[in-house]
């Protein structure tokens, strides 16, 4: 029985050992990335979303006035992206359909 016990607890210390790194760069970011905001990022967002909004007034009176090879144009991008995004799929799952379970 001490036998493996001895075994569980080298086990565990290797554990430790090797998660250890992965441990620290995740506390890392998440110092950085899972604090609550301030008030400075609140004053932030206003001034972002007043802009946001200023430029969708613009878009209004520019979307008619767009243009046939703009319109194409952009619906080729558009086409590109989510061909793209599609592929990234079929390469994560590593099979064109499903994945294998």
């Amino acid at each position: 029985m001490s036998n493996l016990m001895g075994k569980a607890t080298a086990l565990l210390n290797k554990f430790k050992a090797q998660a250890r790194p992965q441990f620290d760069e995740f506390m890392r970011y998440a110092k950085v990335e899972l604090t609550p905001p301030t008030p400075a990022d609140f004053q932030h967002l206003r001034k972002t979303a007043k802009k946001a909004k200023k430029d969708v007034k613009g878009t209004r009176s520019r979307l008619g006035r767009v243009t046939v090879a703009e319109a194409w144009l952009n619906t080729l991008v558009t086409i590109e992206v989510i061909t793209w995004f599609f592929m990234g799929e079929v390469i994560g799952r590593r099979h064109f359909v499903g994945y294998k379970v």
